[in-house]
């Protein structure tokens, strides 16, 4: 059972007045379709996703006042992505509120990063219309001074296996090797977990799919050797 949403208001931090659109922007289409509603978040995530845009152009813009376009608008694609907007969504535990239909709540849809970043843009959309672009803005950019300080650094998450490929042909001519040690899950939920070896250096990477984990498991090793000087 969904949480009560009075505490998400509180959570929120903003003193109001509500109206009915944060409950609007916390109803999933599975569950408005199983209830027979006439509405659900997805017009509220549309909104959201919009205003979200704006706001961290102009954070960008100012946060950044030597940046060209070209790397702000890599900057900004990284802080939209999924796993970044996810994140923000678990900050308030946005999916324990979220009102799914029986099978995407038995199939876990509550917790993916798409379901929680979209959920996020609704509820953004549904903040902006009630606590109007100010104080948007406020709550917006106070979440990714706290949970991103520096944006820039996500540029290296973008293509994590690009990001290793280049390290290791630099460092030693060679080209990491990805393989799949197995799979689990259900077929609808599948988890892949993936390997890649580089010279004597390995690391394992989970995911929802076979890319996802190789990204996963690139962006663990080069962490890790970019923080140890490793022998020739």
């Amino acid at each position: 059972m969904a949480r009560n949403i009075e505490e998400l208001k509180k959570r929120l931090g903003f003193a109001g007045p509500w109206s009915n659109r944060l409950a609007e922007a916390v109803t999933h289409r599975s569950y408005a379709v199983e209830n027979n509603l006439g509405y659900d978040n997805q017009r509220l995530e549309f909104l959201g996703d919009a205003v979200l845009e704006i706001i961290l152009t102009e954070y960008l813009f100012h946060l950044y006042p030597d940046a060209a376009e070209g790397e702000m608008t890599k900057i900004r694609s990284a802080l939209v992505r999924e796993p970044a907007l996810a994140r923000l969504a678990r900050r308030f535990e946005l999916g324990e509120y979220l009102l799914t239909g029986r099978g995407e709540h038995d199939s876990g849809g509550a917790d993916r990063d798409s379901t929680l970043a979209d959920l996020f843009e609704a509820v953004l959309g549904a903040f902006y219309l009630d606590a109007g672009f100010d104080a948007t803005r406020q709550f917006v950019t106070g979440l990714i001074r706290d949970e991103y300080p520096d944006p820039r650094s996500l540029l290296t998450s973008i293509n994590p296996k690009g990001q290793l490929q280049e390290y290791s042909q630099r460092r030693w001519g060679l080209t990491p090797k990805y393989a799949i040690l197995h799979t689990s899950g259900p077929e609808h939920l599948p988890v892949y977990e993936v390997e890649v070896r580089l010279s004597r250096y390995n690391a394992v990477g989970r995911a929802a799919n076979r890319k996802a984990a190789e990204g996963d498991a690139a962006r663990q090793l080069y962490r890790y050797l970019s923080n140890k000087e490793p022998e020739a």
